[in-house]
Order: structure tokens, then C-alpha cells, then sequence
């Protein structure tokens, strides 16, 4: 089993992450502008929002509804640096590299996907 396929196979045994999905209004925003930009958005936001070594607001940083990649990161446990250190052991205090970001945007990317109907 993949790493990928194990994170998402834990994730699913935790009632609170395991309770998010897109709704209507999620899905169609994700539709109309599409995945590029869609992972723009989520490269931006885990720059700007979670990368810094003291994210501003850590822990209320994300909110729970109203992007398609908000809603990722609370069920992939990629909100908060908190979350990041529990779920994917990247430890907070330090800013996160370029390569823990992408590991990060591809993990939201592939819960969208999934969740998007666009399983490999």
C-alpha cells in the first residue's frame, strides 16, 4: 500500500476528518474554474497560510467551509502546523520547505480529486 493510501486509509478512521466532503456549491466552484487553478489556490494558501515557521492565527488559519481546498486541508490534516506534526510528522517551529508544500498541496489535490470523482 502506498503512502498516499495509508495516510488516506488512517484519515478515514478519524470521525472528524472522515466526516468532510464538497457539497454542491464546492464542487461547482471546483468545476468552473478548474484544477490548475484550483491548485494555484492550494500552493498559495499552504505558502502563505501554513508554511511559515509561526503561521499568523495558527490553528483558526483555515477555515472549515467556503473553498474547495479549506474543506481538504481540515479533512487531510493540513490546517495547522499541529495538525501537520500529528498526521504527516513535519514538525512545527520551522518553516516548512518547498518540498513539504508540495507534498502537502498533492495531498489536498488527490482528497479533491477523490472527492471530484477523479480517482487514478
Amino acid at each position: 500500500m502506498s503512502a498516499p493510501d495509508q495516510l488516506f486509509e488512517r484519515l478515514a478512521r478519524s470521525k472528524f476528518r472522515s466526516r468532510f466532503r464538497l457539497g454542491a456549491k464546492e464542487r461547482a466552484y471546483a468545476d468552473g474554474k478548474g484544477r490548475e487553478t484550483i491548485l494555484s489556490h492550494a500552493r498559495d494558501f499552504i505558502a502563505d497560510r501554513l508554511a511559515p515557521a509561526e503561521p499568523r492565527n495558527d490553528g483558526k488559519q483555515t477555515p472549515m467551509r467556503g473553498h474547495p481546498v479549506f474543506i481538504a486541508q481540515h479533512a487531510t490534516a493540513t490546517c495547522c502546523r499541529g495538525c501537520l506534526a500529528k498526521w504527516h510528522g513535519m514538525p512545527a517551529g520551522r518553516a516548512l520547505s518547498r518540498d513539504e508544500q508540495a507534498q502537502v498541496v498533492a495531498v489536498i489535490l488527490m482528497w479533491i480529486d477523490r472527492q471530484m470523482g477523479y480517482r487514478a
